[in-house]
């Protein structure tokens, strides 16, 4: 039962960085969590100050503006919500673009023309930013 109450260490071990894809110069991280310690509590504070976020309807629109708004992060158009800096990340922005790619492959013919019209205009949009940003 001691055991139990320690918690537990994460080393992250990988060699490369998950936000750059580059290797990593630094020591790994070391987190340490308590047992029972989670993402729980930043939720508990929200709803005893009586805050509620009020979200979107979940729909596909949604969803590709939801995939765009990560691109335009990567792209440093929109400041980051965790740390409100704005930082590039163009291969984060590629991956996203190549993400949005795919899904407009995988739903052809599945989609209603205003969302067909929508993800075509959203590609379109950020591939030219990607051209403009690598050009």
């Amino acid at each position: 039962m001691a055991e139990e109450e320690k918690g537990f260490v994460i080393k992250d071990k990988r060699t490369f960085s998950p936000e750059t894809g580059e290797p990593r110069t630094e020591e790994p991280q070391e987190v340490q969590e308590e047992k029972g310690a989670s993402q729980e509590a930043p939720r508990g504070e929200a709803k005893s100050a009586g805050e509620e976020t009020q979200l979107p309807e979940v729909n596909f629109s949604t969803f590709i503006f939801s995939l765009s708004s990560s691109a335009l992060l990567h792209f440093g158009e929109i400041p980051d919500p965790s740390t409100g800096t704005k930082k590039k990340n163009l291969a984060m922005a590629k991956h996203t673009i190549d993400i949005l790619g795919m899904l407009e492959e995988k739903t052809r013919g599945n989609l209603t023309s205003d969302e067909e019209q929508l993800f075509k205009n959203i590609l379109y949009d950020l591939r030219m930013r990607y051209v403009k940003e690598t050009g």
